[in-house]
């Protein structure tokens, strides 16, 4: 097999990818081509923010191919169907390997704190008479706690006594951080996601975790307060929706927020000043996790 790497601007990715795919590629994949680096953007979506384009500024794509397809006539018909320029490329032999166990290989066991584990079901369970564990698998949605954004979220979570508490995981992606308030005791947990497919994941997650968490989309949330809310989205986001997340929280009760580059703390923290005081609780590889209590 061999691999093609190009960038192509942000109109063009998704329909030139469909055009490889329907010419015979074997699979295309979008990357971020400032993946890495100061100028990496994650993508995001919240109500009313969603992108249009679900791609970045400056896009990469990584075509793999079969021995047999001629790389340069592929592209060029498929440019010439989208009616952009050919671009320039890098083009590079692919190995065979037994894809799955390269797979698995990335994603080890993780202990986050003292006691709370995040294990891949292809691993053994950790031997430790107090670990509390939860089983998930890379999927589509975010959310492996390999982030330093979630470990952050996870870190705070052991650290609280959750009896008789509820949590409210807003943007839960894989519902982690929900399941392990499950986990830790909590009394009542919702996970809202505005994607569809990290619904579907997180409730895959909570059966497969024997957990008692309820997941669903933002019409769906229930009414109310609850004792603990956490978002682990994005600072432009969480900007925006302040007034809502601290409605959400109760009073007493907690706020956590994570998503935000050190850099960001400030700003967020004056959009939330308004209706709560934060303050940093910690700060992981660049990223920070924000708290406050409501009065």
């Amino acid at each position: 097999m061999r691999e093609l790497r190009f960038e192509i601007g942000r109109q063009y990715a998704e329909p030139l990818s469909d055009l490889l795919l329907e010419a015979g590629a074997l699979s295309v994949a979008v990357e971020d081509a400032d993946a890495d680096s100061p100028d990496e953007q994650p993508l995001f979506g919240e109500p009313g923010m969603e992108h249009e384009t679900p791609a970045w500024q400056r896009n990469q794509l990584v075509v793999l191919l079969g021995p047999e397809q001629d790389a340069a006539a592929l592209l060029a018909d498929a440019c010439a169907q989208l009616g952009v320029p050919v671009p320039a490329y890098t083009e590079s032999e692919v190995p065979d390997q037994d894809w799955v166990r390269v797979t698995q290989a990335q994603f080890e066991p993780i202990q986050i704190g003292a006691r709370l584990w995040i294990v891949p079901s292809w691993h053994a369970q950790p031997e430790h008479a107090d670990a509390l564990v939860l089983q998930l698998d890379p999927g589509v949605a975010f959310g492996t706690g390999s982030h330093p954004t979630t470990r952050l979220c996870l870190r705070w979570l052991e650290q609280q006594d959750f009896q008789k508490r509820s949590v409210l995981d807003y943007g839960c992606g894989s519902g982690i951080l929900a399941l392990a308030a499950c986990r830790l005791g909590a009394a009542t947990v919702f996970g809202l996601d505005i994607d569809p497919q990290a619904v579907a994941a997180a409730q895959h997650n909570n059966e497969v975790n024997r957990c008692h968490a309820q997941f669903g989309l933002p019409e769906e949330i229930p009414a109310g307060t609850f004792g603990v809310v956490v978002a682990n989205i994005l600072s432009s986001p969480l900007k925006l929706l302040a007034p809502m997340l601290c409605a959400r929280v109760a009073p007493g009760g907690a706020l956590v927020l994570s998503g935000i580059l050190a850099r960001q703390t400030d700003e967020v923290i004056a959009a939330y000043a308004p209706y709560m005081t934060l303050s940093c609780w910690a700060e992981d590889e660049g990223w920070v996790c924000l708290h406050g209590i409501r009065h």
